[in-house]
């Protein structure tokens, strides 16, 4: 049986705790400093060892894949996201593009070290809080995951391109040689609006358009979450489905 798990994440949680140092606010900014709260959770599939992980803290969010299933697909992910964490980008210690660049050559390093892994890969979606007196959002994505952006009382708009041809695996990813060119960009936020991190097993499962009816329905991000894992559950996907919704707060 298809195990069915929800992990809700509040506030400045996070799955993975990593200590770092304590920055002083631009002049300006309110008290209560802006962050992301959010939601999320995986839908495990059948496919045996969990192939999809993923890591919310403050102002950092990120969900990796691994790519092919079993164990070299846990490693994978585990090991994208243990080099996204130590990158601390949500310190401005490193530009998105490095961190995704200390992914690929972690998960490389580690096929290239051990014979009986020689195809880790991993997709990558990360966003970042940037600490400014304009609140933005830095993203960088890899694979076939997606990132969409809800502004308060607009339509969602999907701000990534899916690195995938057809029902193939993906044309870009962590550890896929020779090298990696991740897709990165900025979009600036406004309190209430949101953005989501979507996995290939939740799109595959409910489908692009099923995807933005829901992420537009108006529901608080708790709610769309439940209603997402309701109509997988009825489908029972055979990939992990992983779904974070976070929320921009200021107060």
């Amino acid at each position: 049986m298809t195990a069915f798990v929800i992990t809700v994440l509040l506030g400045c949680l996070s799955v993975m705790t990593v200590r770092g140092r304590q920055g002083n606010w631009p002049a300006g900014m309110p008290v209560a400093r802006p962050r992301l709260v959010a939601v999320g959770g995986t839908y495990e599939g059948g496919l045996g060892r969990p192939s999809d992980a993923y890591v919310v803290q403050e102002r950092l969010i990120a969900a990796a894949r691994g790519v092919g299933g079993g164990e070299a697909a846990h490693a994978a992910a585990a090991l994208t996201l243990g080099a996204v964490i130590a990158a601390r980008p949500q310190y401005g210690e490193e530009g998105l593009d490095e961190c995704a660049q200390a992914a690929h050559r972690a998960v490389r390093t580690a096929a290239l070290r051990d014979p009986a892994v020689p195809d880790l890969v991993a997709t990558l979606d990360l966003v970042v809080l940037e600490r400014a007196e304009s609140p933005r959002l830095r993203f960088a994505h890899v694979g076939d995951g997606e990132i969409w952006h809800c502004p308060r009382g607009a339509e969602p708009r999907r701000l990534t391109t899916p690195h995938v041809v057809g029902e193939g695996p993906p044309v870009r990813g962590v550890g896929l040689p020779p090298a990696l060119n991740p897709e990165l960009g900025t979009v600036t936020l406004r309190p209430g609006d949101r953005v989501a991190i979507v996995t290939d097993g939740a799109v595959r499962a409910l489908g692009a358009a099923r995807v933005k009816e829901l992420l537009a329905g108006g529901a608080s991000p708790a709610a769309c979450l439940d209603r997402m894992y309701d109509e997988m559950a009825a489908t029972e996907p055979k990939s992990d489905a992983t779904v974070i919704i976070a929320e921009f707060v200021t107060a």
